[in-house]
């Protein structure tokens, strides 16, 4: 396969300054709004990349469930390895690859928990074999065999099958206050459009547009 070949062009359409909003949430709710009209699938999915205590850096994907002015906030077991990254080194990256919209956003910002009431929440909305599957799978941890997982998963099930599921005490929420986010608007001939907004010490938003 000659992958060192393949490509195509961007010509969807562009970016401009005028048409950016004024702070970066704002903006990302538009574009935001925009990809879930045009249908696509996992809107939310967004790569996390944290880093270790060696400064080896790991990614994964996660699922956006919430944002605001202070950020965009995300859940997962408190014990997993990306968890544990974030306890060292607080400082992590998100990205939203919106492929077909020839469109990327990329934030750069500091991880805290969020309140537990509002894991709590979070957690009592989810279907229940989410629940369930919470407390089944010790996140990160070296597993025997997809029988074993399975066999955990029954195990809770028959637990809580008379009473309510209780949010794990090693699970829970975080959320990302962003420094740095960056649009990305494909272009014809990769003269792509890049804004880059970004916050001083008063939480004021500046943008300032990058060569592509």
């Amino acid at each position: 396969m000659e992958i060192d070949q393949w490509r195509r062009e961007y010509l969807l359409g562009g970016l401009r300054r005028a048409e950016l909003k004024p702070a970066p949430i704002a903006q990302f709710s538009q574009w935001l709004e925009e990809v879930v009209k045009a249908g696509l699938q996992d809107p939310t999915a967004m790569c996390l990349a944290t880093v270790d205590a060696a400064g080896q850096p790991s990614q994964r994907i996660v699922l956006l469930k919430g944002f605001d002015e202070r950020g965009f906030v995300f859940y997962t077991n408190l014990e997993s390895k990306k968890a544990r990254e974030m306890a060292h080194n607080p400082r992590v990256s998100l990205l939203f690859p919106w492929h077909p919209l020839e469109r990327q956003i990329v934030v750069t910002g500091e991880v805290a928990s969020v309140a537990r009431e509002d894991a709590e929440a979070y957690f009592q909305s989810r279907p229940l074999d989410s629940q369930l599957a919470a407390w089944a799978s010790r996140q990160s941890q070296p597993l025997s065999s997809r029988e074993e997982l399975q066999t955990q998963f029954e195990a809770v099930k028959a637990r809580y099958a008379e009473s309510p599921i209780p949010m794990p005490d090693f699970w829970g929420g975080y959320r990302v206050a962003p420094l740095e986010v960056e649009f990305w608007q494909g272009g014809g001939n990769r003269l792509h459009d890049r804004f880059i907004y970004r916050a001083d010490d008063c939480g004021n938003w500046s943008v300032e547009r990058l060569s592509p």
